[in-house]
């Protein structure tokens, strides 16, 4: 190989080498995108995301069976179908009482820091309530009720004119009780583990507040929903429409 060739050749790889070295540093030097949300708000979105995954997973069971049931006609009849799958909405919505295996937690002032001189304090901060729920949901609870009020998908926990309501519920007094029921005592107990070290628990104590959890129970009862329920952007199907033939 001649002089020329070599350098040619010399060159051509030098080029190379320099290139790469290039691309090597633009990719380090570029800044690396940054998740900026806090711990609560990526725990709300993955319960977002987690609890409609598990609504989607429930609605195409729940249809499937109401899918058999339907075709089976030697079974049971259509009647009886649609009473159940009424009792299965009300049910969903929280219209009826609930018992089954769950647990209690209880809300109470933390007597310790009372008699430190820290302030009394007769109501629990809004945005506590709002972290317990999602926690609870987290965790595979079914049904909550928290003050003898039933938490349902539409329930609002917010502070008005200072004082903690839920859907128009006034907290004002402690203790207050927030009852949990789930599908299985199995269940129940992963619950009471979680929660027996949930951060939920400093977070209260932060307040002056003292955040107990019971142990888990084969009955615990959940009221019903008390307060009517608005349904918007809906209204009955007319002539043959949904359906009718």
């Amino acid at each position: 190989m001649d002089k020329p060739q070599k350098n040619l050749s010399f060159t051509l790889i030098m080029a190379i080498i320099g290139f790469m070295i290039a691309v090597q540093f633009q990719t380090i030097k570029k800044p690396v995108d940054r998740d900026t949300r806090d711990i609560w708000e990526i725990r709300e979105d993955l319960l977002k995301e987690k609890e409609l995954e598990s609504t989607l997973l429930s609605e195409i069971r729940s249809n499937e069976e109401k899918l058999t049931a339907y075709e089976s006609k030697h079974k049971q009849s259509k009647e009886q179908v649609l009473k159940e799958t009424l009792n299965e909405l009300k049910v969903e919505a929280g219209l009826t009482k609930v018992t089954g295996p769950g647990i209690t937690l209880k809300i109470e002032p933390a007597l310790e820091e009372i008699e430190l001189g820290a302030p009394v304090t007769s109501e629990v901060p809004p945005d506590l309530l709002q972290r317990l729920s999602n926690e609870l949901n987290m965790y595979e609870s079914k049904f909550v009720s928290i003050d003898g009020q039933r938490v349902i998908n539409t329930t609002v926990i917010r502070d008005i004119n200072g004082h903690t309501k839920i859907d128009g519920h006034i907290i004002n007094s402690l203790p207050i009780e927030v009852k949990v029921v789930v599908d299985s005592i199995d269940t129940a107990e992963k619950l009471y583990n979680r929660m027996k070290v949930s951060k939920s628990i400093e977070e209260f104590y932060v307040e002056n507040l003292r955040l107990i959890v019971s142990s888990p129970k084969t009955k615990v009862t959940v009221p019903a929903y008390e307060n009517p329920i608005r349904i918007r952007y809906m209204e009955p199907a007319k002539g043959n429409e949904g359906g009718n033939h």
